[in-house]
């Protein structure tokens, strides 16, 4: 079974000015992920895909077995990420010279996450057959309970109800929230879909500490003291 990782790394960032190659304790945030990859062992092939040439050199000499040019039309504000994950696939397999069973996104800003989350993520999709599969982490806000959303004349309505108003969060059903962590998709799904949500897509849970996604100045100063604090054993 030949197993790709695809780290995407756009430039232009707003909220994170340069987030991707941006100093986070001593290396650039990319690299967290490259090595992450490379750590879990599952991978015949490891590559980046950026329309910024400062992080695809950033990613080459951080390990990165291939760094791939991302079109302009897949790196504006408003493309989707999986075209653009599909076309890295695809040029990937072109340079390696076989084609892929699975396929594994890691995003460049989630540092926090294990190389256990990787581990654990490719060996549900195979024991259960899906097509995908994405990380979350258990919603600190329940659409049934205390998520709102403004109906006529600006009256506020709970998101979602069960046919009577749930008291109490813990009797609500359980929700997650996506946290952009890890994506792993068959090479058929892939190349098939456009969509996240399959009919047998499974998800990953993921604890809140290792769920943060860097995309505001104030996630990036929560990452850095997470990893300031002593690790745990």
């Amino acid at each position: 079974m030949i197993r790709f990782c695809s780290i995407c790394a756009r430039g232009g960032s707003k909220g994170v000015p340069g987030k991707n190659i941006r100093d986070l304790h001593g290396q650039p945030l990319i690299a967290y992920s490259i090595a992450q990859a490379r750590k879990s062992g599952l991978f015949d092939l490891i590559y980046v895909s950026s329309d910024d040439e400062d992080i695809l050199s950033v990613a080459a000499r951080f390990g990165a077995d291939e760094v791939i040019r991302r079109p302009d039309e897949l790196a504006n504000d408003h493309a989707p990420k999986i075209p653009a994950i599909r076309h890295a696939m695809i040029e990937a397999e072109g340079r390696f010279g076989r084609e892929c069973d699975i396929v594994v996104d890691l995003d460049a800003t989630s540092p926090l996450r294990s190389v256990d989350d990787i581990v654990a993520s490719v060996n549900s999709l195979v024991v259960s057959g899906a097509s995908n599969l994405f990380s979350v982490t258990p919603s600190r806000k329940s659409p049934y309970f205390n998520m709102v959303e403004l109906g006529e004349g600006g009256v506020p309505h709970l998101s979602k109800t069960l046919g009577q108003q749930v008291v109490r969060r813990q009797d609500s059903p359980k929700c997650f929230d996506i946290n952009g962590s890890v994506y792993v998709w068959t090479r058929k799904a892939l190349l098939e879909n456009d969509l996240l949500f399959l009919e047998n897509t499974q998800v990953h849970v993921m604890p809140e500490e290792r769920s943060v996604d860097i995309d505001t100045q104030l996630d990036f100063l929560i990452v850095e003291r997470l990893m300031s604090l002593p690790q745990a054993g």
